[in-house]
């Protein structure tokens, strides 16, 4: 079922390319997309709630990879390794 209510502000409950979309939030959160990402974004997270839990999720994830590792560089591996077991988990 998808809900794609734009007027009352409701969210599609599901993507229907998650593995594109979420490449593409990620690399927005990397900053590869600059401004015209930002724009992508905020209209993605506005209409899809799949996407919206997970750019959250990732920026979470981030955020505390950042503020826990602050003396080393987070390792690739690391990173790809926990994205990989969340993707799993889903």
């Amino acid at each position: 079922m998808e809900i794609n209510n734009q007027s009352s502000g409701e969210r599609k409950l599901q993507c229907n390319d998650v593995t594109r979309c979420f490449q593409l939030l990620e690399s927005i959160l990397d900053g590869d997309l600059g401004e015209n990402g930002k724009e992508v974004l905020k209209e993605k997270l506005d209409k899809c709630q799949p996407c919206f839990e997970h750019f959250h999720l990732e920026q979470a994830i981030r955020e505390v990879l950042k503020t826990k590792c602050t003396k080393q560089p987070v390792p690739t591996e690391l990173a790809d390794s926990i994205r990989q077991m969340i993707q799993e988990s889903k």
